[in-house]
């Protein structure tokens, strides 16, 4: 294909031929080719693909057919009970996502029964280490024979009230639930894949931690498919095997840190020197001073390698961007938070640490490498959004929160146009032989970059090959 009169890193009026997934040339006035696809861009930029550094395909799928519990779309008691009580179940039950306290305080089995009674119903919380489950679905998985009569009520993470019953919530049990819930098929990757392409995303980076052989057939068999269009880096367990796929490349080691269990220093040490010398760097989840402090640590002993990660950096004050600065270490945020959930970090979060939550311009600045993702569907998947977050730096209420973090619109571009094994590095470019992914804007730069607006995409191809258009 030809893309015609395009604007390319600031250049008008340039034409980029495309052939066998790759630009093969670029010029202004170049000459249509026979038989070649002519696609007139009309003066609008033309972008690297983005590429969403930290997402959960098989969670964000899922929540496609999955009540909302929480904000922005339930904000009160009155919203919860009646999004529930109107929702329709899925393989037997309701089930919800993107609960938090700020809707009705803590969620348990006795409030869940008071809005489903009858009906089986798990709801998550938007952090997505907690599910709650009413009385019909504790029953269902055999969670009610606290007295010892079931295996599973022993298990780590099942919440209890002071007279050891089961409280409904299930702490860090997903993939326990998964499991006890039985073998189902892969949840259809195509509508999440389809919106993502919507918003120009032509790679994006998976980062769950229980990623392992199960997981990455059903990503193989939805890439195979065509459902999944994007190309795929799969982070994943010890047991994550080499992707056959072509569009498809092994990640991180991930390392979920779990604050009410974390592992002894020595124990994560052996995690980290494990995966290097399984050539595999790691991703450290950190979203707390005490795993932040840990991993850190953990990451300087072990000898920390160009290509580990710290997966939100979410409250990263100076004495610890110190630390991490002296490391080579990437940091992947996300800005989108700033937005989303700024108005709860504003009652939640100590005054003097909320200069310091989801920190763009510091770390910039300190030059460490900065990526982004958007964790959905645990945070919203448009990264236009997350753009404009770490620009504005203000919550939904219009609260500004760490406002010397702010980010030019170029540098919140940037967050999503690293390759996606080298998120903060250098933006992918735009030249002769370089793959085409692409992302095509209906408007120049100058233009869309004042509203950062997922709206201003035209057209995205993934190695030439068109996955969406307006």
């Amino acid at each position: 294909m030809l893309i015609a009169g395009a604007e390319v890193a600031g250049r008008a009026s340039m034409d980029v031929r495309v052939a066998d997934g790759r630009i093969v040339e670029l010029a202004a006035g170049l000459a249509r080719a026979p038989g070649e696809e002519a696609i007139e861009a009309r003066g609008g930029a033309l972008l690297p693909g983005l590429h969403d550094h930290h997402l959960h395909l098989l969670a964000l799928a899922a929540a496609q057919t999955s009540v909302r519990c929480g904000p922005p779309e339930v904000q009160s008691r009155e919203q919860l009970g009646r999004a529930l009580a109107e929702a329709s179940p899925v393989d037997g039950w309701v089930r919800g996502v993107g609960y938090h306290e700020s809707v009705a305080g803590p969620l348990d089995r006795d409030l869940l029964d008071k809005f489903l009674p009858d009906r089986p119903a798990r709801v998550q919380h938007r952090s997505g280490a907690l599910w709650v489950l009413n009385s019909s679905g504790l029953r269902r998985l055999g969670l009610d024979a606290f007295d010892g009569g079931d295996a599973g009520t022993r298990l780590p993470g099942v919440e209890r009230d002071s007279k050891g019953r089961a409280n409904g919530q299930l702490l860090h049990m997903d993939g326990w639930l998964r499991q006890r819930l039985g073998a189902r098929q892969a949840p259809d990757l195509s509508a999440a894949s389809r919106r993502l392409a919507r918003y120009g995303v032509t790679g994006v980076t998976d980062a769950t931690a229980r990623n392992g052989p199960a997981e990455l057939a059903a990503l193989e068999a939805a890439v195979a498919s065509g459902a999944l269009r994007q190309r795929l880096m799969v982070m994943g367990d010890d047991d994550l095997p080499q992707p056959t796929h072509p569009l498809i490349e092994r990640g991180p080691r991930k390392i979920m840190l779990a604050e009410s269990q974390l592992p002894s220093f020595d124990a994560l040490i052996a995690v980290v020197v494990g995966a290097h010398a399984a050539g595999r760097p790691v991703a450290v989840h950190c979203v707390t001073r005490a795993q932040l402090v840990l991993s850190v640590e953990a990451l300087r002993e072990a000898g920390a390698l160009r290509g580990d990660r710290i997966e939100h950096a979410a409250v990263l004050p100076p004495d610890l961007l110190e630390l991490v600065a002296a490391l080579p270490l990437t940091v992947v945020t996300q800005p989108n938070f700033v937005l989303e959930r700024g108005d709860a970090y504003l009652v939640d979060v100590e005054a003097g640490d909320r200069p310091w939550l989801y920190r763009a311009a510091g770390l910039v600045r300190a030059g460490v490498p900065l990526g982004a993702g958007t964790d959905a569907p645990f945070g919203g998947p448009d990264p236009w959004a997350a753009m404009r977050a770490a620009v504005d730096r203000r919550s939904a209420a219009g609260e500004a929160l760490g406002p010397d973090e702010a980010l030019t619109p170029e540098q919140a571009l940037a967050l999503f146009t690293s390759s996606p094994d080298a998120p903060g590095g250098a933006s992918r470019r735009l030249a002769p032989g370089e793959v085409a992914d692409l992302c095509l804007l209906e408007r120049p730069w100058r233009a869309a970059r004042s509203s950062l607006s997922s709206e201003h995409v035209r057209a995205s191809w993934r190695a030439g090959c068109p996955i969406w258009s307006r």
